[in-house]
């Protein structure tokens, strides 16, 4: 081997050689301080409490039925296996006037009876006001199938998404 090439080796091992030794003695040293024992109390652990995982939240879903439908008679909404709703429901018409329910109920399933069934063309706005669902589930989704009248056989009538992420 040329001794031009013996330099740049015994040059390139000293760099990296310095390289390592500055990075070991430069590194930072985390929570790690000194007290006075006699003075003050010690920190032996520290923990970290993550932040909750659950949040309530408020869901509005909003409804428009066509004008060439029957009447509704109730609204059946599946709920996500991922959410906890409460029975903390309010249904409005569009315009802000409260409509008369029965709430139950069935499983992962919330019935809402109307005591007068909703006009064809309406539309109707449903308020889930505390909905208990993950922070860090990325989506919640809710089936909805409503009963007309005249008739007991459920009708799939959507599909909503709420994104939590």
């Amino acid at each position: 081997m040329s001794s031009k090439r013996i330099n740049m080796k015994k040059i390139l091992i000293k760099a990296v050689a310095l390289t390592l030794a500055s990075t070991v003695l430069m590194a930072p040293s985390y929570a790690s301080f000194e007290t006075d024992e006699s003075r003050f109390s010690n920190v032996d652990e520290d923990v970290y409490f993550s932040p909750a995982r659950w949040r309530l939240v408020k869901q509005t879903f909003v409804l428009h039925f066509p004008e060439n439908s029957n009447a509704v008679t109730q609204i059946i909404i599946a709920t996500p296996p991922t959410v906890a709703v409460s029975n903390d429901i309010e249904v409005l018409e569009h315009k802000g006037r409260k409509i008369s329910i029965n709430v139950s109920v069935n499983g992962k399933n919330i019935i809402l009876d109307f005591l007068k069934p909703v006009a064809p063309g309406s539309r109707i706005d449903i308020n889930l006001n505390q909905v208990k669902q993950p922070i860090l589930d990325s989506t919640s989704v809710y089936r909805f199938s409503a009963k007309v009248v005249g008739s007991d056989t459920e009708i799939p009538i959507g599909v909503a998404e709420f994104r939590t992420d």
